[in-house]
């Protein structure tokens, strides 16, 4: 399995791909994992992993092998980056023919996207471990960098989009997290291969995030009292509209607005905040206290620019929903994120990029506290329902089943 973020031992809250390792191994699977050495919340390796490019550890179940990500200081410098992943991806094709045996067979190689140079990589080794590769969409790329104006240099755009349609036509499976996404790739491959796309969403463990009580030790930490917080949690990126979040805080100063995390879009952010006494920043938080954290708000925001709704998943509704607080929504109508607010009762969606309708939807949850705890509620009931890790897990066995050639 190749993947680009996977939890250490002391991160208890895990990534997605941590935990659908765990699935499979409970299922009898034996899996070797590839993937980084931690890395991502300040772009530099975390201390305590610095001094070797590549670090191997035997587990019950197999192996995980963490590598060099070649991070870059610049985060807004694509090129920079790309150069990072392709890297990366060329070390994780080397480790992933090594791992568990030079070459030996495996049932099936995943590979994670982003980023999507590990398409490639993982047809490579799938080819030469004897196997079929599984590739998994977290995000479209390059469509997401391309609509929020990421990527405009006709060359680099063109060698995107072949480098796409290449990796999905050479994988035997593609794993999309929703219909949008499914339609997306879909529509990028030849007719007779359609039926090569596969809707696995993610899932929430809701073992570990549970409701809390609002008063938090974050919010001390912070300096924020016993005033309402609404909170934004996750990558603070150009695809993100968060400047909603400075709206909404210009006509709400007795509220508090958190945006927690970083991203390459955070310091023109501050800047645009800093006559907003009411606007905190924080970076990322600890993995094992991500309940902690979603306990902090009382009302979460989940901004997706116009046009990015069908091509990326916000996957933290689910876990925001998990947390028992209510969810707004600023997505394009029809896309998953709205049908899981709708379908479940747990929050609400407004029209992308428009800031009033945005405002009266937070003001509205605001005045009425029962309508957001209602929500909270109805939210954590769907996600026990319908996003369990076991039923994930389940739907990767069948698939690899499959492409092995036994019955599932």
């Amino acid at each position: 399995m190749l993947c680009p973020h996977f939890a250490p031992d002391n991160a208890p809250t895990g990534t997605v791909m941590t935990r659908i390792v765990s699935e499979l191994a409970d299922l009898g699977h034996v899996v070797h994992v590839v993937t980084a050495l931690p890395w991502y919340r300040h772009h530099a390796i975390e201390a305590g992993w610095t001094g070797k490019w590549v670090r191997t550890e035997s587990t019950p179940w197999g192996s995980i092998t963490r590598l060099h990500p070649f991070p870059g200081d610049d985060k807004s410098n694509l090129m920079r980056r790309a150069a990072g992943f392709v890297a990366y991806s060329l070390l994780a094709g080397v480790i992933g023919l090594r791992a568990g045996g030079w070459f030996r067979r495996a049932d099936a190689v995943i590979a994670m996207s982003p980023p999507l140079t590990l398409g490639l990589t993982g047809k490579v080794v799938a080819v030469l471990r004897r196997s079929r590769l599984v590739f998994n969409i977290q995000d479209v790329f390059p469509d997401a960098a391309i609509d929020t104006g990421a990527i405009t240099n006709r060359w680099v755009i063109g060698a995107a989009r072949l480098l796409e349609r290449i990796s999905y036509r050479s994988a035997a499976a593609v794993t999309v997290l929703s219909d949008d996404l499914g339609d997306n790739v879909t529509a990028k491959l030849p007719t007779s291969r359609g039926s090569t796309v596969h809707v696995i969403p993610n899932f929430v463990d809701t073992d570990v995030i549970r409701p809390g009580d609002r008063l938090t030790p974050y919010r001390a930490e912070l300096g924020i009292g016993n005033e309402p917080v609404v909170l934004y949690a996750g990558n603070v990126g150009f695809s993100q509209s968060l400047d909603l979040m400075l709206a909404a805080a210009r006509e709400l100063p007795e509220v508090t607005f958190l945006i927690n995390g970083d991203g390459a879009a955070r310091g023109s952010l501050e800047v645009e905040a800093e006559s907003l006494s009411n606007v905190r920043f924080a970076g990322y938080i600890e993995p094992d206290r991500l309940s902690e954290l979603l306990a902090t708000g009382d009302i979460h925001v989940v901004p997706l620019k116009a046009g990015l709704g069908r091509v990326s998943v916000p996957s933290k509704t689910y876990s925001i929903m998990a947390a028992g607080r209510p969810v707004v929504a600023a997505i394009d109508p029809g896309t998953a994120v709205p049908k899981i607010l709708e379908s479940s009762g747990g929050g609400v969606a407004v029209l992308p990029d428009d800031a009033a309708a945005f405002v009266d939807a937070i003001t509205t949850l605001l005045e009425r506290s029962d309508l957001g705890l209602s929500m909270g509620t109805a939210g954590r009931a769907w996600v026990e329902r319908e996003a369990s890790p076991e039923a994930v897990g389940v739907a990767y066995h069948r698939l690899i089943e499959q492409l092995a050639g036994r019955a599932p």
